[in-house]
């Protein structure tokens, strides 16, 4: 199995941006941590990271026939991008949406999801441990 793990605006910088809702954990740290539980389930995952709406899309249409899987962690895009949802519903791939904080505890605007209607589930608040969770629903049967 081959699966995505897409990540939208500022999750590079994780560690340093707002800490007391992301945490202090770097953007290769947590890399690292999805690379070992990926390893360890035999499952080979890429990783992609942009700051730019087409450019996640453009990595969500080239994913068609490649992927069994997208782990996809949309950020402010989530609140924003009908495009992105629109390209996740065009590919028909499986794709379960991350939020490493809870947007539903958050301010009003980060609470409706447009990625949402197209991932076939949403994982919020686990932290870097949402990506693992993720993973482990793309490959239940």
């Amino acid at each position: 199995m081959k699966i995505l793990v897409l990540n939208g605006p500022n999750i590079n910088f994780l560690g340093i941006r707002e800490p007391e809702i992301y945490g202090r954990g770097t953007y290769e740290e947590m890399l690292a941590m999805i690379s070992k539980a990926a390893d360890e389930r035999g499952i080979d995952v890429e990783f992609f990271q942009s700051n730019h709406e087409g450019a996640l899309i453009d990595k969500i249409q080239q994913a068609y026939g490649n992927f069994d899987g997208i782990v996809f962690n949309p950020a402010g895009y989530s609140h924003t991008s009908i495009a992105l949802a629109d390209a996740i519903k065009a590919v028909g791939i499986r794709t379960v949406e991350v939020h490493i904080s809870d947007i539903s505890k958050r301010e009003d605007y980060r609470r409706h999801s447009f990625i949402s209607e197209a991932a076939c589930a949403c994982i919020k608040g686990h932290g870097f441990d949402g990506y693992v969770e993720a993973i482990d629903i793309l490959t239940e049967v």
